[in-house]
């Protein structure tokens, strides 16, 4: 055993954080936040997908394919509780529900092919947004 052991070992090691219940389910949540395809709804197709009007975005486009967002679980009081939870396991801390969100911590607990998801999903939600490069949380009322 040599002095380089070590620390090859920790290259190799996996932080055990991010295979807690909690944090599993938060990435798992991400995956399926958004369906194939352009949005559907009512809004959309009345409007042959014009969104410029709307206060958040339906379709997005995530590795060169189309998706949009499902309203029904992805609201910004959903986003949140799943968030709050991992949040939670992660660091053994409550997160702050208003404010600056630290979006470094959370990609830490968030698989790196999801980051896109994760960003555009906060703000469609409705959950935080981007002031000046800092993602601040937003009051939820729903």
């Amino acid at each position: 055993m040599s002095a380089e052991d070590p620390l090859i070992a920790d290259l190799f090691e996996v932080d055990k954080r991010l295979t807690l219940k909690p944090v599993v389910d938060f990435n798992s949540y991400l995956r399926t936040a958004f369906a194939d395809g352009p949005c559907r709804c009512h809004r959309c197709v009345e409007g042959n997908g014009e969104e410029s009007s709307y206060s958040h975005q339906h379709s997005f486009e995530f590795d060169g394919r189309q998706a949009h967002r499902r309203f029904a679980n992805t609201a910004g009081s959903d986003v949140l509780q799943v968030l709050k939870k991992a949040w939670l396991s992660y660091t053994k801390t409550d997160m702050k529900l208003t404010g600056e969100l630290d979006l470094n911590c959370v990609k830490g607990f968030t698989d790196a092919a999801l980051h896109p998801r994760l960003v555009v999903l906060l703000a469609a939600s409705g959950l935080a947004r981007e002031v000046d490069g800092i993602w601040q949380l937003q009051a939820q009322a729903d």
